[in-house]
């Protein structure tokens, strides 16, 4: 017998798993491994999750996962400790305001509406970065940054798929 339900979310599966991929593919693309030279770039993963759970399913877990992922990233990276939690906090509100505007879109409108999300998760990231240092952020490395992180909408569009099922409202 199936269930011809929506599947109850696990936040094991939902929130966890997601959050250990993004912890170990930032992991794993600082190594310092060069190639003719050049160090693989160093996108933000923990967005592709913040955009998601925004779209699936508004949760109270959420917004503190993806601080821990921000904190992580704050660790890990050196960084000010607060700059990439805050950062992808913002990203998330934003989603969550718009995310009725979201519901049902195509795929490429969907990578539009990610795009936009990592430009205000990067954009807050810049700011707070200047108001830290007192000192402007490369623009030129904060693009490229961007770009690559938003070439990772694949990843969010297939968490989507594989949760879609849990909010009515995808049906």
């Amino acid at each position: 017998m199936s269930m011809s339900g929506a599947r109850p979310l696990n936040p094991g599966r939902w929130l966890g798993v997601p959050m250990l991929l993004c912890m170990a593919a930032t992991v794993v693309f600082a190594a310092p491994i060069r190639i003719w030279g050049l160090q693989p770039p160093e996108p933000i993963f923990a967005i592709v999750p913040a955009f998601a759970w925004a779209l699936i399913r508004p949760s109270i877990l959420a917004p503190f996962a993806i601080l821990f992922l921000g904190l992580f990233q704050d660790m890990f990276w050196g960084g000010p400790t607060g700059l990439w939690g805050l950062s992808l906090l913002v990203a998330y509100a934003m989603v969550l305001i718009l995310r009725n505007m979201m519901t049902g879109q195509s795929r490429p409108m969907l990578w539009i509406w990610f795009a936009g999300a990592t430009a205000v998760a990067m954009g807050a990231g810049f700011l707070f970065s200047m108001l830290d240092s007192l000192a402007m952020p490369s623009l030129l490395a904060v693009f490229w940054q961007f770009l690559v992180t938003a070439l990772l909408f694949p990843f969010a569009h297939r968490l989507l798929d594989r949760f879609e099922d849990a909010d009515v409202r995808f049906r």
